[in-house]
């Protein structure tokens, strides 16, 4: 009887947790019987007695933006299209769950306002009966033109993620525009009733952790819960444990402000440590993952994108494939014997914080990519248990392994030394956050040919178009600002000066170009002062096409002269 109920657990291991769990034979007894009554007979209910109602369903693993502590800066490969749940699916395995005693059902991504039928998602998640609440975590950025559609299929709470209330640094955490659009997403929310309407700040040490009061003072007359998230580490989002600011810190920086900033009540599966400052209509909270975790009271369970019901954010093991399992006409109650397994399966807590920086963890905006995608296990336990190789010889696969090992090193080899290109050969645009700031200085220079003729034209400045070397300053100077939206891996720079200075050299008959670009960042000018060469170059050659000798020009010998100001030091071209 218990080999047929207990499938899947390590009986030792249970005997064992049973033996120490009680000093009376009688009680252990008791609690065994207990244990494996409840393992027949709720689903959602695992071994520590932990009941789970709340159930998150990734609709998507694309998204919007770029956050940095959510996707790693060279990017992710996403699943196939065909791959993903299809709505059917999704509002299948939510019946499944509801029935069984989910009430609460959040919908989440990737970034779920790209999906295009989310409206459709909800309003079918709306139908289900004992269902209470459907909700939504979002960036925000296309809210304002979906919110109504959204609430009138049923939507009944949100929580929009805004991690910094400047511009600048919005477009820096994010990789894209978009911070406008996004507080207004929050003003529409409260507008239209949601009561609170909760903001989602991920907290990092040296980027926003001076915003922290700015952020409490938004729920001074708004009714807000500022939800403060302490920074988890997910893979590729170069997690360290000086990024992250406590719960405690947080706290003790918003008392130096607020002194009775104080505690409120908390519900027994509350994940945010509530706390207000008397008065304040809004509230905050304190998501604790890594200093203070909640692992003991967590009712939570995840479905990804990919069909992947998922126990716990931080294992990435334990994940097993209920998409394969619809997809091979699996009956519901078999459907339910594997969450069941899962379930009971969920260990009592995360692995802390100190092991879960060092854990293979998938990036968060992928949370459920199949660990068999990423990589091949490399150790002859982990060979035994992978089930893709089930057919291949020990032999076979080391030696897979060890070409598997020498092409990547010749990859490494050949992209090592280029910053924009990743270890796969794809183009990777660099993240500057974690630089300090210095004055950059970058000067470039190039020359254009033009000939005798069109040399005296510009001298006498009887070119038809007009003052060449004056639209050519201009065009320029036009150019350098607008640098990041030519180039395509170039980051976008407040450039606080620009010269262009042009000289008509009558005995040579070309024209000497020289581009001085200032700024003070993360990163240097010298593409913005090659730019500004480059197409005041061009703008000469356009003004002065019609002449006879066009075929003459040659815009030649664009170089950069000197770079002052960043950590790899200053060049003067010799």
């Amino acid at each position: 009887m218990f080999r047929k109920i207990y499938v899947g657990r390590n009986f030792s291991d249970a005997i064992n947790a049973l033996r120490n769990a009680s000093t009376n034979p009688s009680n252990r007894i008791q609690e065994f019987r207990e244990k494996l009554n409840t393992y027949s007979n709720d689903i959602l209910t695992d071994s520590f007695k932990r009941h789970h109602t709340y159930l998150r369903i990734s609709i998507t693993e694309r998204c919007n933006l770029r956050c940095t502590y959510c996707m790693p800066v060279e990017g992710v490969k996403l699943t196939a299209k065909g791959g993903i749940l299809t709505t059917e699916e999704i509002i299948r395995l939510a019946a499944l769950f509801t029935k069984e005693g989910i009430c609460k059902i959040r919908l989440t991504g990737g970034e779920p306002t790209v999906r295009k039928d989310v409206v459709d998602i909800i309003a079918e998640l709306k139908k289900l009966e004992n269902l209470e609440q459907v909700a939504i975590t979002t960036n925000g950025l296309t809210l304002t033109r979906q919110l109504p559609a959204l609430q009138r299929a049923g939507l009944d709470a949100l929580n929009i993620s805004l991690d910094t209330l400047k511009v600048d640094r919005f477009e820096q955490f994010t990789r894209r525009k978009g911070w406008a659009k996004v507080m207004a997403s929050i003003d529409l929310a409260v507008q239209l009733g949601y009561n609170p309407v909760k903001v989602n700040c991920v907290v990092m040490r040296g980027f926003n952790d001076d915003e922290l009061v700015d952020f409490v003072d938004m729920t001074k007359d708004r009714p807000l819960d500022i939800r403060f998230i302490e920074y988890m580490p997910f893979y590729g989002n170069e997690w360290k444990e000086n990024k992250m600011v406590s719960f405690n810190e947080m706290k003790k920086i918003i008392r130096q402000t607020y002194p009775e900033f104080q505690a409120l009540p908390n519900k027994l599966n509350d994940t945010s440590k509530a706390y207000q400052v008397p008065g304040f209509v809004g509230q905050v909270g304190f998501i604790t993952s890594m200093t203070h975790n909640f692992c003991s009271s967590c009712n939570r369970l995840r479905i990804t994108a990919d069909g992947n019901l998922k126990v716990c954010l931080f294992e990435g093991d334990s994940e097993v494939s209920l998409r394969d399992a619809l997809r091979n006409g699996t009956s519901e109650e078999d459907l339910k014997e594997i969450i069941r397994k899962a379930v009971w399966g969920k260990k009592k807590q995360h692995a802390g914080m100190f092991n879960l920086s060092q854990m293979e963890n998938r990036p968060m905006i992928l949370i459920g990519v199949n660990q068999r995608d990423k990589c091949l296990f490399k150790t002859k336990v982990q060979y035994k248990k992978h089930k893709l190789l089930e057919n291949v010889s020990w032999e076979n696969y080391v030696s897979y392994m060890n070409d598997f090992g020498q092409h990547h090193q010749r990859v490494a080899r050949m992209y090592s030394t280029l910053s924009h290109i990743d270890e796969t050969g794809k183009a990777n645009m660099v993240d500057v956050g974690g630089k300090n700031e210095s004055k950059r200085i970058a000067i470039a220079k190039g020359e254009i040919q033009v000939g005798p003729v069109i040399s005296k034209l510009i001298a006498e400045n009887n070119v038809k178009k007009g003052d060449v070397l004056s639209v050519a300053q201009l065009a320029g100077i036009m150019a350098a600002k607008r640098t990041s939206e030519l180039i395509p891996l170039c980051h976008p720079l407040n450039v606080s000066y620009i010269n262009v200075n042009l000289k008509l050299n009558e005995e040579s008959h070309l024209v000497e170009i020289i581009a001085e670009v200032r700024c003070t960042g993360k990163t240097g000018v010298e593409m913005e002062a090659l730019t500004a060469v480059s197409l005041a170059g061009l703008t000469i050659y356009d003004m002065c096409k019609h002449a006879a000798t066009t075929h003459n020009m040659k815009i030649t010998n664009i170089e950069l002269v000197s770079k002052t100001g960043g950590t790899k030091g200053n060049y003067i071209k010799k």
